[in-house]
């Protein structure tokens, strides 16, 4: 008997049952051990153009599909231990007001990272523009001098992604 191989991961399409339509989801090998954890905080941005955004988050910044409905223009991405999903703007949405260019006014979501420097140098090397570039800022907490790393840039929508490393 052939040994199962438990950390097969894939997008397959299956049927949802309460829309009677199929979805592509993440299929995870069933040893039980390579399930994703939600995190317990996973903003869910609205995007004028999710193709676009997909580009942009995978492409250039290296995020993975976690799972994805296509026919709903719906995808959850990760990248190290940050979660984000994305929805493209539609009339049905959550939308509490009019959107508008940019879409993440007065938020800014600070994304820790392990090689700050390969995520940046993937910026420059697509020419995407950034908002502030590489600098090493201090900020102060509970006393203590804490030192890091950080830039910032905004996504196709607008949104402000702060990439920070201590």
């Amino acid at each position: 008997m052939a040994e199962k191989d438990c950390t097969e991961v894939g997008l397959a399409e299956k049927s949802n049952p309460t829309a009677g339509e199929k979805v592509r989801e993440r299929q995870i090998g069933s040893c039980g051990d390579d399930r994703m954890e939600f995190n317990k905080l996973i903003p869910e941005l609205t995007v004028k153009d999710i193709k676009r955004t997909r580009e942009f988050y995978l492409n250039i910044l290296q995020f993975k599909i976690e799972y994805e409905r296509v026919e709903d223009k719906f995808m959850f991405l990760s990248f190290e231990d940050s979660q984000f999903m994305f929805e493209e703007l539609r009339d049905d949405g959550w939308n509490v007001a009019e959107m508008a260019y940019p879409f993440g006014r007065g938020v800014n979501f600070s994304i820790e990272v392990n090689d700050i420097d390969k995520v940046y140098q993937q910026l420059i090397r697509s020419q995407y523009p950034l908002f502030r570039e590489m600098m090493l800022n201090k900020y102060e907490s509970n006393g203590e001098l804490i030192e890091q790393k950080e830039f910032l840039v905004q996504d196709p929508d607008g949104y402000l992604l702060r990439f920070t490393h201590e």
